[in-house]
């Protein structure tokens, strides 16, 4: 059930200006397929004009429409594990539990914002439900009056502050995963695992910045007293029992509701990772982006307890993915017109990208520079990530020409890549469809925070980039 039209108390400066924002974007944003398929012709038009030829171009878009076949399918499953292990019982009970824990509405809304970025960390799916539910058991606590809305905005802090900096970034698993770098982009910058790119003390430093920063402001801005609007005002129905699977009606199902079969494979994928640890770098173990979805859909399976409860759960979880099914390929075609189709001299879109930002020099201008320009991209392609396909190839080559870190230029994207979040409400559905309401709700918290985060995040890209020595990529043969 979604909350009624009823209009909101009424709010003043910027959480006024920010609802204005927020019903603009709801009449006038079409949905993010829609910035892919403009985006591919876009991208068509500049070939054109390049001097490409039609039948470069079009090569180019239909020969690399399924580059990215594998990595899709790897962005989709992020989802659906997250997903799938928020939505199992013994989550269910640690939620319960964990709402239990607040004490006032200001530390409530910090409390849930603090946990939905922990869990991003992890795996940004995962982060969505478990701070929608988180959200809605808190509001459901007849002791504690709070605003609904800030809970909401909170529980996308995952999403909206550091989801990109964790270990389900999507630029730093694909840089990760040499069989999933395009081979043009292999070329130029090597595999780059998580101790290159996640876990260099730089990033994690910046990580913590945003996450302090994101609870002080959640806590600040929790309205109090007669502003608060609680769940029950807005008229969003709370109860979140989960429908028991069928009972067994013949013989052939009895394996469906077996314990045994998720425990005996939960043991062999734990024997599996033990042994990965045990004979690889620990390192190379985690930055593997199979290995992690291998892990996350089988703690899935062992959370449900049954085959039958679990795939329930892969149902509810499946809609959730359908926009990177469909909206990846389209990247990919997008990257194979700028890096392959040539134009006048041979020469690509791609190059002359790299070319323009090569021009703009290195250090901590070329670092502010290519996070303003990730930033406002985002607002009109969101992507979960998925742009780096596009971006990358003349990115990294500008960094590697102009001697920028290539680990670093990574974060420097990835730490730009969650802000618009915070802005266009495209990754907020998941969300929303949990907590029960509309994007308009939310967009006057989450739009503040875009603020304060825009100026932090330019300086800490700046500062932490002068840290930096270049390291040459290691292409593997």
């Amino acid at each position: 059930m979604t909350a009624t039209d009823t209009a909101a108390p009424s709010e003043k400066g910027l959480a006024r200006a920010a609802q204005g924002l927020a019903r603009a974007t709801e009449k006038w944003f079409p949905d993010a397929y829609i910035f892919a398929l403009v985006g591919v012709l876009a991208v068509a038009v500049l070939a054109f004009a390049n001097g490409s030829s039609p039948q470069a171009v079009v090569d180019a878009f239909g020969n690399g429409f399924w580059d990215l076949t594998a990595f899709t399918l790897q962005m989709a499953m992020v989802v659906l594990t997250g997903y799938v292990v928020a939505t199992s019982p013994p989550v269910a009970k640690l939620i319960t539990a964990l709402a239990a824990v607040p004490r006032s509405a200001a530390s409530a809304v910090s409390f849930v914002a603090f946990l939905s970025m922990s869990v991003s960390f992890v795996n940004w799916g995962l982060s969505l439900v478990f701070g929608g539910l988180l959200a809605r058991a808190i509001a459901r606590r007849a002791d504690l009056r709070v605003d609904y809305r800030a809970l909401g905005a909170a529980a996308f802090m995952g999403l909206g502050a550091v989801w990109a900096l964790g270990m389900s970034s999507s630029a730093a698993q694909l840089q990760a995963t040499a069989s999933s770098l395009p081979p043009t982009l292999l070329a130029v910058t090597g595999v780059l695992d998580f101790g290159t790119t996640i876990f260099t003390w730089q990033s994690l430093v910046m990580c913590a910045v945003i996450m302090a920063l994101t609870v002080l402001i959640a806590h600040l801005s929790a309205p109090r007293g007669a502003a608060i609007r609680t769940a029950e005002s807005m008229k969003v129905h709370l109860d979140d029992t989960i429908t028991a699977p069928r009972p067994r009606t013949r013989p052939g199902e009895w394996l469906e509701y077996s314990r045994v079969l998720p425990l005996l494979i939960g043991a062999m994928t734990l024997g599996w990772l033990v042994s990965q640890l045990l004979t690889l770098p620990v390192l190379k173990v985690v930055s593997s982006l199979n290995g992690y979805l291998l892990v996350f859909l089988v703690l899935g399976l062992v959370l449900h307890g049954t085959p039958r409860r679990f795939l329930d759960a892969v149902a509810r979880a499946v809609p959730a993915t359908a926009g990177i099914l469909v909206q990846f390929p389209l990247y990919a075609s997008m990257a194979a017109i700028l890096t392959k189709a040539e134009g006048r001299n041979g020469v690509t879109i791609s190059e002359h990208l790299a070319d323009f930002f090569t021009d703009i020099g290195s250090g901590g201008g070329f670092a502010v520079v290519i996070a303003v320009y990730t930033v406002v991209l985002g607002l009109f392609v969101p992507s979960g990530g998925g742009k780096w396909l596009v971006e990358a190839p003349y990115v990294m080559q500008s960094a590697t020409d102009v001697q920028m870190n290539l680990g670093w230029t990574v974060q420097i994207y990835n730490v730009a890549e969650a802000l618009p979040n915070l802005v266009n409400p495209f990754f907020m559905l998941p969300l929303l469809a949990v907590l029960g309401l509309r994007a308009r709700d939310l967009i006057g918290f989450t739009f503040l925070q875009f603020m304060f985060h825009l100026p932090v995040v330019l300086v800490l890209v700046w500062l932490l980039g002068t840290t930096f020595e270049f390291v040459p990529p290691v292409v593997p043969s």
